[in-house]
């Protein structure tokens, strides 16, 4: 079935539903906050070195967001986008990252998790984003 014969609506909320769940289920099942940013840090070189157990759980979670993503792309087949040039890829994703250590932590674990546990801390974090975010947009909007 094509996603984009759903509802534009009812794809953001299967998608919300969907992160919902693995946030709560990683909760529930260990005790872990689902913040990205956090899960994938701990497995990069010169960080403290997780467990053996610890970093297999990180390991399968970050496999199953590719391989899940992967999958699902080819089930319910997504419309295409537009392609971005490369370096403004990079230039995005290192902007990402950066705001991610000065927030001290990315959208999943502020936005899902942090307001969940009602973190005054993520809340900033998340009105600051996604102020960020709209304002941004609404400037692209105006400028084109």
């Amino acid at each position: 079935m094509p996603m984009d014969t759903l509802h534009p609506y009812l794809q953001s909320s299967l998608g919300g539903l969907l992160i919902g769940l693995a946030s709560w289920w990683l909760l529930a099942a260990l005790g872990r906050v689902t913040g990205i940013s956090g899960i994938a840090a701990a497995l990069l070189p010169g960080r403290q070195a997780p467990t053996r157990g610890d970093r297999a759980w990180r390991v399968a979670y970050l496999a199953g967001l590719v391989l899940g993503g992967a999958l699902f792309t080819l089930w319910w087949q997504p419309p295409a986008t537009v392609l971005r040039p490369l370096p403004l890829l990079v230039l995005a994703g290192g902007l990402v990252g950066f705001g991610t250590v000065l927030g001290s932590g990315c959208t999943s674990g502020h936005g899902v998790c942090g307001l969940g546990r009602r973190s005054l801390r993520s809340l900033v974090a998340t009105a600051t984003f996604m102020g960020t975010g709209f304002a941004t947009v609404g400037l692209m909007r105006w400028l084109a």
